[in-house]
């Protein structure tokens, strides 16, 4: 194989070769994607049926949702496959999708995740314009913005990458298709378009981070002035678990992109892959949303319908 043209599949790295132990693998990645799917999907039908869940927060939440239930089925459900059928190939093509979805949906991710620490900051820093400043004309805009983003990127680096001619092996050392992992098979020597490529995406996480650092400046400065104790666990409250689960996010994608490449197959490197691709969409719903006193309210009324409507018709 001496150019892209005839690379016709690509084969993604076992996190073992033990049979059993891949089984208790696919077993346990196959719950953990059914768990992520039913709470994101909870969330979101919950924001959709409950009025009261329909304000700036809520729609971002949603969003949000709906993000992490795509991200996490763009790389989990191929990965699970392969382990139960023992086969470890994906098409050429299937990597190329894999790729964009990957790197639009996690683009799109960081600006919503942006978007919600402005929206905590007009909350905190200004409750009675909160309404007035996150309007449903900019709460459209910057999902918009934050698609855009997320789909220039997801273009920029898999035209970038797949621009490039491979040869010798087709192993992946990444259990989804990624540009580190991809770029190790190249051949090419120069590799100008995905470096800018990479160097965009970058700046543009860097960019968000910064808005969102300045932003918790702001909040964490208006939540000391406030006085009664109560109101300040409150805000923190609301505020700290979105920061961590924002720099868990970036950080682990910074150090998969910028960590010094290797030949050979690393479980640091699969480890890193997991907490940026597979750990967000699981942990997301328990953090921003099951927390909620609201999303909480609003499912136990679900729930209690259902189950009222179940004793009417015995």
């Amino acid at each position: 194989m001496t150019n892209q043209t005839q690379m016709m599949e690509f084969l993604l790295m076992r996190f073992t070769e033990n049979w059993m132990l891949l089984r208790l693998y696919a077993v346990l990645f196959s719950l953990i994607y059914l768990t992520a799917m039913l709470m994101n999907l909870v969330i979101i039908l919950l924001m959709i049926l409950d009025h009261r869940l329909h304000m700036a927060m809520y729609f971002f939440l949603r969003r949000l949702s709906f993000l992490d239930l795509c991200l996490i089925s763009a790389t989990v459900p191929k990965s699970i496959l392969n382990s139960v059928t023992s086969t470890d190939s994906i098409s050429f093509l299937g990597c190329v999708l894999q790729l964009f979805l990957v790197v639009l949906l996690a683009g799109s991710e960081i600006g919503i995740l942006t978007a919600m620490s402005y929206d905590r900051y007009a909350a905190i820093c200004h409750p009675l314009h909160y309404e007035a400043v996150m309007s449903r004309g900019l709460c459209v805009q910057l999902m918009v913005l934050s698609w855009l983003n997320g789909g220039a990127l997801g273009l920029l680096d898999t035209a970038g990458t797949f621009s490039l001619n491979f040869c010798g092996s087709n192993e992946i050392h990444q259990f989804f298709c990624d540009v580190p992992a991809l770029l190790k098979l190249t051949c090419s020597k120069e590799h100008a378009i995905i470096s800018v490529s990479v160097a965009i995406g970058l700046c543009y996480a860097f960019s968000c981070l910064v808005c969102i650092v300045v932003s918790y400046v702001y909040i964490f400065s208006a939540v000391l002035r406030i006085s009664p104790r109560q109101r300040q666990s409150k805000a923190f409250s609301n505020s700290v678990p979105h920061l961590i689960v924002v720099t868990v996010f970036l950080v682990t994608g910074a150090v998969a992109y910028l960590k010094p490449g290797s030949d050979a197959p690393s479980i640091l490197d699969l480890l890193v892959s997991v907490f940026y691709s597979v750990a967000p969409p699981t942990l997301n719903p328990v953090i921003y949303c099951l927390r909620n006193k609201d999303i909480k309210s609003a499912l136990s009324k679900v729930l209690w319908n259902v189950r009222s409507s179940g004793v009417m018709k015995r």
